[in-house]
């Protein structure tokens, strides 16, 4: 038998004055999703949405589809804020790669995403997320056939600490001083059957959010200022068709037929079948679905509902 002699080796850390010739397409791997979604999507188109709401003169803005990419970014890999994306930025070859970024290319800072989306507005983002969903109906992921329905609330932006209690006539007067928008996230009083659930707390830091419980999330049951969203999830592949976000105290019921109009606008075709648990299950919604021709797979949620489904 015949043996090989190899000596250990010991890499000796070196810092480069000058890194020149580096290619970053060479140092992402070819099996990164990020070279996939590369490929397939075109992030340019942002620039002819949000022409018009920029001016001809005066600093340059960071290119839109830069921004569009962090916003994307952010969401893809749930970086849990703004700040932290920026952060990571420069340690991820594969995020400079994405965002057309070299090694000493300047991050923008954190507040370039918060500044885009108030010069963008909601008809914007709302024009993104229909492309989005039409894009996913041309590539034959979306059914539309086949729906299900659900809601989850959204811890707004302010702490507990923000939040006062006092009597209902004290509340609606700080929300009038306030300058609460009644209009904002689909003002509560287009909403059939709807009653503010708490109106003894505020939250001066944002007082358009509601003072709700939620006990479904642990520790994190407590009255607190909250959102909530409501979503259609395709049955084919698991996309998202449409979404609206409300008040926290807006029940999923509430915004049953809403989301079944935006998921056949979106994607174009008639919708046949809706599933959803005992909170869509109302004695409203059923008869609803039924003049709309439309198949329900609901839990009817308690023996009243039951009881008045069988006399309809």
């Amino acid at each position: 038998m015949s043996y090989f002699v190899i000596m250990m080796g010991v890499h000796i850390e070196q810092k480069s004055l000058f890194a020149y010739g580096i290619n970053l397409d060479n140092r992402v791997r070819r099996d990164n999703p990020l070279r996939r979604i590369a490929e397939v999507i075109d992030f340019s188109f942002v620039r002819d949405e949000v022409r018009e709401l920029y001016g001809r003169k005066g600093n340059e803005s960071v290119d839109p589809e830069i921004i569009l990419k962090l916003m994307f970014l952010l969401f893809l890999d749930n970086v849990k804020s703004e700040r932290e994306l920026m952060r990571i930025i420069p340690e991820r070859l594969d995020y400079l790669w994405f965002l057309g970024y070299g090694l000493d290319d300047d991050i923008p800072n954190h507040s370039v995403l918060s500044k885009a989306r108030n010069r963008w507005g909601r008809d914007v983002f709302e024009k993104f997320f229909v492309r989005s969903v039409l894009q996913c109906v041309e590539a034959g992921l979306v059914g539309g056939e086949k729906i299900h329905v659900d809601g989850s609330v959204i811890a707004a932006d302010a702490s507990q600490a923000s939040v006062v209690r006092a009597g209902p006539e004290l509340i609606a007067e700080l929300k009038r001083l306030y300058g609460v928008e009644e209009q904002k996230l689909e003002s509560a009083r287009e909403y059939k059957y709807y009653k503010r659930k708490n109106k003894c707390m505020l939250s001066l830091t944002d007082p358009d959010a509601p003072v709700v419980r939620h006990s479904k999330q642990g520790s994190d049951g407590v009255s607190r200022p909250r959102y909530k969203q409501h979503r259609a999830v395709d049955d084919d592949y698991g996309v998202i068709t449409a979404q609206t976000t409300t008040p926290g105290d807006i029940e999923e019921n509430i915004q049953l037929e809403p989301i079944i109009d935006q998921h056949e606008a979106n994607v174009g075709r008639p919708l046949k079948t809706v599933v959803g648990d005992k909170q869509y299950g109302t004695v409203d919604n059923y008869r609803q679905l039924q003049k709309r021709g439309l198949n329900t797979h609901m839990d009817h949620g308690n023996p009243g509902n039951k009881k008045a489904l069988e006399m309809t």
